[in-house]
């Protein structure tokens, strides 16, 4: 980036699509990695003092407040005599940290944009000295921020031009339009701030990031839709809180009296970074008993779902903020791969049930596993590493043929075992042999009585359908096996 804040780029069709900072790039403030470049290069002296610290803490929970905006106006009186060339040594020196920092969600929407043609822009009050670096490493086509006026080589205390903030940013955003003769009616803006409304009312498609409480209002108000770019799209926070961390919290013995779990190779589940997690499939209870799992661990889930769970009133709604990705394995759609695969570079954890669907009749109770080849695929395409997850008992908590689970079992409940397993990748060349050896390591997690083939009661084959009843067909094959194989259970 040149050190004009409106310069000639390469022209894109498609508009521009214009992106605010701090809070919204970043989940905070960009001010102690900045500061924090200063201090290397001798520009501020001292560490970082108890009252700046706090202000910082204070801004990332609530955002931009007139207060803080008047301080940062003054930095440009307290750079005055400032050489230009160190602000530039700092600027480089704090493009990496800020880079890291950039939310995953919000590089796939600049991805999307790039994809498609738009110029994009970092609209901020941060100095285009010092953000320059950072905007470049990212892969903005231009930068549009205040600019502290010059004497020489050194910065003489003033702002020249706009102080981009508040309408002084959307009257900058409308000039650098004009200029390079961008349709705004095309553009897209994004921002966390309610002093940054002038900005997303100048644009087609306004869009409010993380907003703060005055943002949400306006955006409500006028129906911009509301987004967060540390979680998947359609995924609500509700004061800085996701749905699914909230039912973690509750994710204890103590809420689920009816059942008695029993958790091993919680360690085996990362803390951080993506990976796939894969789970044999019995109980209606096993995405709960997952999610209790996880809880243990801290980790929210991405689960892949059938579409009927997502296509069913106010529990279709909480699947998907709860992030879950919809399925529908009758239309062959790439969609639910792509958005896991999303959610994989995103650093996030997905879940999904190789098998598909809860086996029934004798399938149910056979001792080899089979799988679909989704997970072997979404691990090969991304290099995530596969953990598996063995679930034992969720059966007896809600089988297939009950509507709901049992509850009311609160003195003898039935014992529920989650066992993790260590984590691995899958080779990638045959999507047949790695589902197989995804399968095996589900299997080896359960208990021995898994691996006994036996022939099951007519009773228990009765769980195992929808409707509670065994297929005439079914029943008559039960009969045949049990007469060839007297005295065998």
């Amino acid at each position: 980036m040149n050190e004009e804040t409106v310069r000639p780029i390469r022209r894109r069709s498609g508009g521009a699509a214009f992106f605010d900072l701090d809070r919204t790039l970043l989940l905070g403030a960009s001010g102690p990695i900045l500061g924090e470049a200063l201090r290397r290069v001798g520009l501020i002296r001292g560490d970082a003092s108890i009252v700046e610290n706090a202000a910082f803490r204070f801004f990332d929970l609530v955002g931009e407040t007139l207060p803080s905006m008047f301080l940062a106006r003054q930095g440009a009186r307290a750079a005055s005599g400032w050489p230009v060339d160190l602000v530039r040594e700092a600027a480089e020196s704090a493009a990496a940290p800020l880079a890291e920092r950039v939310l995953p969600y919000a590089q796939q929407v600049l991805d999307e944009h790039r994809s498609e043609g738009r110029s994009l822009v970092l609209a901020t009050t941060t100095p285009v000295d010092l953000i320059g670096p950072f905007a470049e490493l990212v892969g903005f086509d231009d930068v549009v921020a205040t600019r502290y006026g010059r004497r020489g080589d050194r910065y003489d205390g003033t702002i020249d031009g706009e102080f981009v903030w508040g309408k002084g940013k959307s009257r900058s955003v409308a000039e650098w339009a004009s200029v390079q003769g961008v349709d705004l009616d095309e553009s897209y803006a994004y921002s966390d701030s309610y002093y940054d409304v002038p900005l997303l009312s100048i644009v087609g498609h306004p869009r409010a990031v993380n907003p703060d409480p005055r943002m949400l209002a306006i955006a409500t108000l006028r129906r911009w839709p509301v987004i967060h770019f540390d979680l998947p799209a359609g995924v609500p926070k509700f004061a800085g809180v996701e749905p699914q961390q909230v039912l973690q919290f509750l994710a204890r013995p103590q809420t689920f009296p009816w059942v008695r779990f029993h958790v091993e190779g919680v360690e085996h589940i990362p803390r951080h970074g993506p990976a796939v997690l894969v789970a044999n499939h019995r109980s209606y209870f096993d995405v709960l008993a997952v999610g209790y799992l996880l809880a243990q661990r801290g980790r929210p889930v991405r689960f892949l779902g059938k579409k009927e769970v997502f296509d069913a009133p106010v529990v279709g709604d909480l699947a998907t903020a709860l992030g879950g990705i919809r399925v529908d394995r009758g239309t062959g759609s790439e969609e639910p791969l792509r958005l896991a695969r999303e959610a994989i570079s995103a650093g996030e954890l997905v879940a999904l049930m190789p098998q598909g669907t809860i086996p029934r009749g004798p399938a149910f109770f056979d001792p080899v596993l089979t799988g679909r080849w989704g997970a072997a695929r979404l691990a090969s395409d991304t290099g995530a590493p596969v953990v598996p997850v063995g679930l034992w008992g969720t059966e007896a908590v809600w089988p297939r043929s009950s509507k709901l689970p049992n509850v009311t079992n609160l003195w003898n409940p039935p014992h529920v075992t989650l066992r993790a397993g260590e984590g691995f990748r899958v080779d990638g060349d045959d999507l047949q042999a790695d589902t197989e050896r995804i399968m095996r390591a589900i299997s080896e997690l359960l208990p021995a009585e898994a691996h006994l083939p036996r022939i099951p009661s007519e009773d228990e084959l009765a769980r195992t359908y929808p409707d509670g009843r065994v297929p005439d067909d079914v029943r008559a094959a039960g009969e045949h096996e049990s007469a060839r194989r007297p005295g065998f259970d």
